[in-house]
């Protein structure tokens, strides 16, 4: 089942894959800022994982408070998470279905061999029993219909 969801303005989409490519072969994490489904600013995170952050990725509550004020900032909100899967696809592990929460969208990014490929975007059932594709949309720089 695919939702509706998410568009990434430009600067954010790059910035994810920028992050994917600096941080390869671990996991990079950050957080999705905007308003209404439009992500306006991708705010990298630390990795603070003691798993290994080759396949484990952890967001520490100081850093989601400082995400909640960058959001808060920009005049915007909190709406998810990305992270990056090094050599695997862009779907969420058990790990992920583990640690996520219900309100917020989680995008995905494959990097492989250092090359980030495919982000797909998600949302866990409230019942927390599994994960729904959500739509994701990369706006293009001169479409003023999707607010960039």
């Amino acid at each position: 089942m695919v939702r509706s969801g998410l568009t990434l303005r430009p600067v954010a989409a790059s910035a994810i894959r920028h992050h994917g490519r600096e941080t390869y072969p671990h996991e990079c994490c950050g957080a999705l800022i905007g308003l209404g489904g439009l992500v306006t600013a991708a705010l990298a995170l630390p990795n603070t994982t003691d798993d290994g952050p080759r396949r484990r990725f952890l967001v520490r509550p100081n850093d989601y408070q400082a995400a909640e004020r960058h959001a808060a900032e920009l005049d915007a909100g909190l709406l998810g998470f990305y992270h990056s899967h090094p050599d695997a696809p862009a779907r969420p592990s058990r790990y992920d279905l583990e640690h996520a929460w219900p309100v917020f969208s989680y995008v995905i990014i494959g990097v492989d061999g250092g090359d980030p490929g495919q982000m797909t975007s998600w949302r866990l059932r409230n019942d927390r029993s599994a994960f729904d594709q959500e739509q994701l949309i990369e706006a293009d720089p001169d479409d003023e219909d999707a607010g960039v």
